[in-house]
């Protein structure tokens, strides 16, 4: 009886949480982010100006709605990319999770979250490229204390008014342009027309059901093998192994031809990585081929003999960049990371609240929020919104708060790819004199063969910062804390 009696209160405290945190993070609270429009902006590898030509004055620009202040230099090109990044966050009201009656994750599930948009980022370079942006991002409206769902579907309701009302004018245009014309419109119009598609079903993988192929039920589902359950805190190094597995047991066809690859004690052994890319597809790649959209890099398409006969592979590092608190030293060398186009960005935070770093201005982080919950949408219909899926306004965090702990992420598409990643990387990883040692190395070779885990179980062969106590002192590159 005491036992049943126990087991009632805890689902009585576990329902009670539940509503608490929903109530929580289902208000937004529309702060202003502000940006100086004499500091560069980087968000994944681009570079964004704020100052107008003749503007001289050292006065910021706040990222909030569009004003008239605000609108110079690149601030709308920022904003379409940033809002075209995939946001995940809190959702409740879904199926219940594996191993759990929990229908939400709010409170426990950010660190989650921030990897699916790393990992979404990752899945837009290798289906539609960087230079991607999504053609309704500039029409997102600043969070409020309205759901996002009624706004959605307000806009909705707007958009198809609209479309009626324009509907009998649409054949006037096309009957005074050339058929040269039309073609090169048809063919843009294909191309953005599949590049949507390949958003739509992006957003999908993601959905909050046991079949979505990386939704949360499948990563909550992985890290019950890692001991994890739904409710319980997961970190940034956890995280990366979660999505390896889920990459690697996607069974969408289209995912074929991208695997995913986990570093060990914060050391990239070549020749593993090199392996994932030239592992063989077969059965597979005339699928994918088939309906895949131009797969670019630096805006060229990939050869023909990249798509046969390799993978590419999404690169997770997980590192820790200081003791307690983040050691400054490394902030040059994050925005350095920040600043390349292959780099999907950051998963980290402050200490129990994760979030995605995908930018930085000066000494300040920008990063994607998933602390803000938000109703279930059912992905399995043909038209499900996707506003809720983009966020309208970007934040920023001091350097000196971001907690220690985080995973990088970068996407290499080829074996060619990753030999330029290495080269270019080698040279941001070379110490300098405050910084005498790396974040993470880079090491010829598998892992396997360096025993780096010799006589722990194949699970935990797989965890980071685990080295066989009796070759510590001799192996080169241990990770050192400053």
């Amino acid at each position: 009886m005491e036992n049943k009696g126990s087991d009632e209160v805890e689902k009585l405290k576990t329902k009670f949480l539940s509503v608490w945190h929903n109530v929580k993070y289902s208000w937004a609270l529309t702060t202003k982010t502000s940006f100086s429009r004499n500091s560069p902006v980087l968000l994944l590898g681009k570079c964004y100006h704020f100052k107008a030509e003749d503007d001289s004055s050292p006065t910021e620009a706040c990222y909030e709605a569009p004003d008239d202040d605000f609108i110079m230099g690149n601030v709308e090109a920022f904003r379409k990319d940033f809002a075209s990044r995939l946001w995940l966050t809190y959702r409740e009201e879904f199926p219940p999770l594996p191993g759990s009656s929990l229908t939400s994750d709010c409170g426990w599930g950010c660190m989650l979250r921030a990897g699916q948009m790393m990992l979404a980022q990752a899945l837009i370079l290798h289906f539609m490229g960087r230079d991607w942006t999504w053609s309704e991002a500039l029409t997102l409206q600043p969070l409020d204390t309205e759901t996002r769902t009624t706004t959605a579907a307000k806009r909705l309701v707007a958009s198809l008014e609209a479309s009626l009302q324009v509907s009998p004018r649409q054949s006037d245009p096309q009957s005074s342009t050339t058929p040269q014309t039309r073609a090169a419109g048809s063919a843009q119009e294909a191309d953005a027309h599949l590049k949507e598609m390949y958003h739509r079903t992006l957003v999908s993988w993601f959905g909050d059901t046991s079949s979505a192929q990386l939704g949360l039920h499948r990563l909550v589902h992985l890290g019950l093998t890692m001991g994890k359950q739904a409710g319980d805190w997961y970190g940034p190094a956890v995280v990366a192994h979660i999505l390896k597995k889920a990459v690697e047991e996607a069974m969408d066809p289209a995912l074929a031809g991208i695997t995913a690859y986990v570093s060990q004690d914060c050391t990239v052994y070549s020749a593993d990585v090199l392996d994932s890319h030239r592992a063989s597809t077969a059965g597979h790649v005339s699928t994918e081929r088939s309906d895949a959209p131009p797969l670019t890099q630096n805006n060229q398409q990939a050869s023909a003999s990249t798509l046969q006969d390799s993978r590419a592979v999404i690169i997770l590092v997980p590192v820790r960049l200081g003791g307690e608190k983040t050691n400054p030293e490394y902030f040059e060398f994050a925005k350095s990371i920040l600043s390349l186009e292959y780099c999907i960005g950051i998963i980290g935070g402050k200490p129990k609240q994760a979030c995605y770093f995908v930018g930085f201005q000066d000494d300040s982080l920008i990063y994607m929020d998933p602390h803000y919950c938000q109703s279930f949408v059912d992905v399995s219909t043909d038209d499900f919104p996707l506003q809720s899926y983009h966020c309208p306004s970007p934040k920023k965090m001091p350097f000196s708060k971001m907690d220690p702990s985080c995973t990088i992420g970068f996407y290499s598409r080829s074996v060619q790819d990753y030999e330029r990643i290495t080269q270019e990387l080698s040279k941001v990883l070379q110490p300098t004199a405050k910084d005498k040692y790396p974040a993470f190395t880079f090491v010829e070779g598998h892992g396997r063969d360096y025993e780096l885990s010799a006589g722990l179980t194949p699970e935990k062969r797989e965890w980071p910062f685990i080295r066989d106590p009796k070759r510590t002192l001799s192996m080169a590159g241990d990770f050192v804390l400053l």
